[in-house]
């Protein structure tokens, strides 16, 4: 009898162990702190004036998560993510009445059939363009973004009541979409969003594309659909900008659509890139008022030696509209480098140069880089940080 009890709890441990190891939940996170000098910053007192600030977030936003799985045979997963962005001056997060503000979603995942996830998600200008531009990754980031982040490639704004697919790796092919509801009844538009993409890597050349599309009915920020596909964003730039409550353009016009695509190619040490973006803002604010921002980027990165990196892109950037404001422009010059002392953690300097070059009275007629705290006073605006990331 005891002999048969021990072979039973044997077996139930056995079991219980087996079980335990196909299921796995990790905590990762990322911070990012250090120091940043803008030249000139509009303020209470009016005009420019130099400021230097603490800041968290320079090339990265400081988040903490925890993403799981559960193996279900077959090849199948259960996943889910949870992600939440933080400052990491103040400890507070980096959108208000928000746990998990930038991720948060769980679904199955397939080796042959790809990902469908349910939840808080990014779009796919995020998944499949942003890595081929600075903006989008750890080797530029928040300052390299194109003006306002127009094109959310520093994915500033991430989409709610979201349904989306990824697909497997096919002969170096991969697709994706998502569906964000509305969540509204009567109103299926009122705050959807959508948005599709594709990448594909040939040896040396990785290609990526994606498409983004917003829609509201809002006339003013507070009657914004707060139940719907985009609430908020985590971009600085926008806070206060052009959206005073933080909510992103396209959310504040009738329709907003992004198309963007890149190329990288990688020889040696070095990985050079072009990245084309064009955003189209339908009756802003519900006035008949129209706008465009198209952004070409070039950039280029290279590995001096295994710990050192070095980044650089330029960006032009224009924007036309039926405003009767002109046409600005911008040109933008960024530049970074980074040493890594390990696998988890590195210091870096970087640097970014923007000149907004303004037709008639155009509000956007000052320079203002992306992560900012406010525009200049002038059409001339230069930021410089330095900092220390580091991975868990």
């Amino acid at each position: 009898m005891n002999k048969m009890l021990k072979i039973g709890a044997t077996t139930i441990l056995t079991l219980g162990g087996a079980a335990h190891a196909q299921s796995s939940v990790t905590l990762y996170g990322l911070i990012d702190a250090g120091l940043t000098y803008t030249n000139s910053q509009i303020s209470g007192t009016g005009g420019g004036h130099s400021k230097w600030e603490m800041t968290s977030g320079a090339v990265q936003y400081s988040r903490w998560g925890l993403r799981g799985a559960e193996d279900l045979g077959g090849g199948v997963k259960a996943i889910f993510t949870l992600e939440s962005g933080f400052n990491l001056n103040t400890g507070q997060y980096s959108a208000n009445m928000r746990l998990f503000n930038r991720l948060a979603y769980v679904g199955l995942s397939s080796r042959d059939y790809g990902a469908l996830t349910l939840g808080r998600q990014t779009d796919s200008m995020v998944d499949f363009v942003a890595p081929l531009s600075l903006t989008g990754t750890e080797f530029g980031g928040t300052h390299f973004a194109h003006p306002l982040d127009n094109d959310n490639l520093n994915d500033s704004f991430q989409i709610n009541n979201a349904v989306k697919y990824l697909s497997p790796n096919i002969a170096g092919f991969r697709f994706g979409g998502l569906y964000g509801f509305s969540n509204q009844a009567g109103e299926f538009a009122n705050n959807r969003a959508y948005s599709f993409g594709i990448s594909y890597v040939a040896g040396a050349w990785n290609f990526g594309a994606g498409y983004l599309a917003l829609s509201s009915s809002a006339r003013t920020p507070a009657q914004l659909n707060t139940n719907g596909a985009v609430t908020d964003t985590t971009g600085a730039s926008l806070q206060g900008a052009l959206t005073p409550t933080g909510v992103p353009l396209g959310v504040l016009a009738s329709s907003q659509k992004t198309f963007g695509a890149g190329v990288n190619y990688t020889f040696g040490p070095a990985v050079a890139g072009f990245v084309y973006s064009h955003t189209k803002l339908s009756q802003f604010f519900q006035t008949g008022l129209s706008g465009t921002f198209q952004n070409f980027e070039g950039n280029i990165r290279y590995a001096l030696t295994p710990a050192v990196e070095l980044s650089g892109a330029y960006t032009y950037s224009r924007a036309g509209g039926n405003g009767g404001g002109g046409v600005p422009h911008w040109n933008q010059v960024s530049a970074m480098a980074d040493y890594r002392f390990s696998r988890r953690t590195d210091v870096y300097i970087q640097g970014a140069w923007q000149r907004s070059s303004p037709s008639g009275t155009s509000p956007l007629g000052v320079a203002w880089i992306n992560g900012v705290t406010a525009p200049a006073s002038t059409t001339n605006q230069l930021e410089a940080a330095v900092g220390l990331k580091h991975r868990f």
